[in-house]
Parts: C-alpha cells; structure tokens; sequence
C-alpha cells in the first residue's frame, strides 16, 4: 500500500491528465497497482493488446489482464473473443462476460466453449438468445450440459412456455441452472398447485420471487403449515404471498415482529386478520414498522385503531408517501378548499396520478404559497 502522501499525489496527477486527455492504459494501471491488493498485477502488455485488438475498455482490459498474467502469449484468448464476435457477441456483452469471469478466456474452445453453444442451439436458442445468457452468468459454460443445462432448460421451458421466456428469467437470476430443479423447483411447484394455487400465479411468482421456488420441498411444507396455522385460507389469491412472506425471514425474525405489533398494540387476533389481509406487510422492516407508526400517531386524526384496521399502511413510505400527502391535506383543510374530506384510507392507497389530479393541480397556487411540496406526489 502507498503512503497516503503518495496516494494523494498519484490521484491529483490523474485527475489533471484526465482533464487534458482519456485516460491512458498506464495511467489506468497506476491507479490499479497503487490502490488494489487483491488482485494479481496486469499484465499491461495484455491489457494493451485487449485495448487495440478488442475495443475493451482500460478497466475490463487490466482486469482480464490481472488474471490471465500467466499466459505466455493472449493466443488461445484471442481465438475465444473471434469465436464470440462470430456468434454475435456485440463488445458490451464480451465486456460484460469478460468482467464476470476473466478465466473465460482461457477455457478451452473447442471441449467446453463450443459445445455449450451448440447445446443451445439444439434447445432452440438463438445467436442473440445465447450472447444474453453466456454475458450475464458466463459461469454456465463451466457447467455440465447433461446433468444441469438440458435437464434445466427443458424444465423451464414446459413451465414458462418459451425460449424467450427462459432467457428473462435466466437474466433475472442464473440460480436456477445451479440447482437441481428435479429435486426442488419440480416437487415444489407439484405441491403448490395441490393446495389449490394456480399455475399462472406461480408462474408469476417464478419471475418475481425465482429463489422461494429453490427451497428445499421440506422448507416450503413448513411455510404453507405456518400459513395454515396463521388461519389462512388456501382458497385465498394470497396464499402463495403469505408462504412467500414467511418463507423471506427466520421464525426468530417472524417472532420479534409479532412481538414488536403486540407491543403497539395488536392483539392476537389483529395479527392474525392483518396477516389474512396483507401478508406482504410483515415483510416490512421492525424499524419500517416504527416509523411508519410514529408519523401516523403524531397527527391528531390518527390513532392505533386506525393502523390496526389498515395494516397495509406499514407498507408505504414516510418520506415519498404519509408526510407529504398529510401535508397537502392539512393545508387545503386550514384554508377551507376541501368541499368533503378524503378518507385516510383511501387517501393513502390512490396513486400519484390521481392524488396530484384531485388534491395538487386545482390548488397549486396555495400549495406553492404554503410552501408544500408537491413534486412525486
């Protein structure tokens, strides 16, 4: 590690060239050598090369050359990165795999490379398909394509219905070409469907929430006897949100949060037909909760009663939500505009548009006199 006295120097010496002109591979590999220690140092002969041949830029051209030092010539990395341009690659996706994973190029091309893209072809990829994953989880050309690749793709596709399909997902998270589907994903979303929840609602889910579906099948029985407990009805469009919530933290985690509402003032029986109504609210943070509660009980219109009966209230922010539009409406009562009082219910849960329609445009002057905000509202 540099003095900081040199540091110093180093950094303003690169901030008064980078005025003057773009940074240079040497300037670049001075600030890398001087301020990292957990990467090897670069090869500045690769990363030159990286930098002319393949339009890399300084950043990704150091770090693939950190990593790739000990080879003699960049050879077997050029006939990859050719390779990837051929398949369709545009230099953004190369970079953005490249960065990833720096080994990438110095696999083999022809035993683990190639085959790979020739496996999703086979699957129905296309070249545009194939640059979308390979960019955003290269690790997947490192993985087995008998055991994990085609099992998984195959699975996904039955679920999801299409290619495209899978490639967003896949985008979302590569988890689900890491696991087994076979033993988790598959028994999981057997069971789901035979209490009664949808197969367009999990499918939803696999895209929103994609690791729940990842749980071992044991965890998810659990989460759904919790449910079943909690008096949920399995009937209900908010089942699955209820497993899902239940599933985002551990039971010692559920618990401070049940004591934390009893301690406001929830009773048993309002935790319970809070949680029939909202599940997604006890996913809010404990010191969520306390703000929210705090800014509500601060207004002389607002007591317990009010938060206990709209639990999803917990869920909208402070800042953005429950003190500006509080704010708005206090101003508009005190100069008598307001021909009837919006519920505080239904004042919470409108959307942005139709609350700046109905309670900002037709007073802006006043609200701007009053010295509200009403930008976001």
């Amino acid at each position: 590690m540099a003095p900081p006295i040199f540091r110093t120097l180093i950094s303003l010496s690169l901030n008064r060239s980078t005025r003057l002109q773009k940074p240079t591979i040497s300037s670049y590999y001075l600030s890398v050598a001087f301020f990292s220690s957990s990467t090897p140092a670069p090869s500045i002969d690769f990363a030159d090369h990286f930098i002319k041949e393949h339009k890399f830029s300084p950043e990704v051209a150091l770090k693939a050359a950190s990593y790739l030092n000990y080879l003699k010539k960049p050879d077997k990395c050029d006939e990859i990165l050719y390779f990837l341009k051929k398949s369709g690659f545009s230099v953004s996706q190369i970079e953005k795999a490249v960065k990833r994973k720096p080994t990438l190029l110095s696999g083999s091309l022809d035993k683990t490379i190639k085959p790979k893209f020739k496996v999703f072809k086979e699957l129905g990829f296309s070249p545009h398909d194939i640059a979308d994953l390979v960019s955003t989880d290269p690790w997947l050309l490192t993985r087995s394509a008998d055991d994990r690749i085609v099992p998984s793709i195959s699975i996904l596709k039955d679920l999801l219905g299409s290619n495209a399909g899978v490639v967003k997902l896949l985008k979302t998270t590569s988890w689900f070409l890491k696991s087994n589907l076979e033993k988790s994903m598959v028994p999981n979303i057997e069971f789901l469907v035979s209490c009664g929840i949808g197969l367009p609602q999990i499918v939803k889910y696999v895209f929103t929430f994609p690791r729940f579906f990842l749980h071992k099948p044991d965890n998810i029985k659990h989460f759904v006897k919790r449910a079943d407990e909690m008096g949920f009805d399995r009937k209900s469009n908010l089942f699955l949100s209820a497993i899902r919530t239940l599933s985002s933290m551990s039971e010692e985690t559920w618990e401070h949060k049940l004591k934390l509402l009893r301690k406001l003032g929830f009773s048993e029986d309002d935790i319970r037909a809070a949680f029939r109504r909202s599940p997604q609210v006890f996913a809010v943070s404990e010191r969520k909760i306390k703000e929210v509660t705090q800014c509500l009980l601060s207004r002389k219109r607002i007591d317990m009663s009010f938060i206990i009966r709209h639990p999803e209230v917990l869920i909208c922010s402070v800042e953005q939500r429950l003190k500006p539009r509080l704010m708005v409406i206090e101003v508009l009562k005190s100069k008598d505009l307001l021909t009837k009082e919006p519920r505080l219910s239904t004042l919470f849960k409108i959307s942005a548009k139709q609350f700046q329609e109905k309670y900002v445009l037709p007073y802006l002057n006043e609200l701007q006199k009053a010295s509200v905000d009403t930008v976001g509202l």
